[in-house]
């Protein structure tokens, strides 16, 4: 996971993700030398999560990002706002094997994460599952394609 491999990687969270987004930020930077864009939130005082989804969710359907992280307190409010972006695929990720679907089947471009309930030992390798994982096609394909209502 050396450098991405060519992939833009953000993260955004809301005041619940604030702290296990710093310490994934730290600790991917120092070990894995990744780089991922940071969306905010910048401190740990109330936010609206909606906020940080839709700047997530629109940044990937630009173009700007391939692959999303976001993190609020139990993951769903942030999860379920990206989702109603057409170009997203955000899956609520809580272990390693619910990651390695999301991304086998699903072809999510957004792991959610719930912060107040996940270590970051979990999360770590919540993440490094997600970005190693590739999408498997076949005939998840032609369902992955039945997804958007455009």
């Amino acid at each position: 996971m050396k450098k991405n491999k060519g992939r833009k990687i953000a993260i955004a969270c809301d005041h619940a993700g604030y702290k296990l987004k710093e310490e994934l930020l730290e600790f991917f930077r120092k070990n894995e030398g990744l780089v991922i864009e940071d969306l905010g939130t910048y401190s740990p005082e109330s936010v609206d999560y909606p906020d940080y989804a839709h700047k997530i969710a629109a940044a990937l359907e630009e173009g700007k990002y391939d692959i999303g992280l976001t993190i609020c307190g139990s993951g769903n409010g942030i999860n379920m706002t990206a989702n109603k972006h057409q170009g997203i695929r955000s899956a609520l990720c809580w272990n390693e094997e619910i990651s390695r679907l999301a991304r086998a089947h699903n072809d999510a471009n957004i792991c959610a994460m719930p912060g107040r309930f996940i270590s970051l030992e979990k999360a770590v390798l919540i993440v490094k599952t997600f970005l190693s994982t590739p999408f498997e096609g076949g005939r998840h394909l032609r369902r992955v394609k039945k997804i958007p209502l455009r």
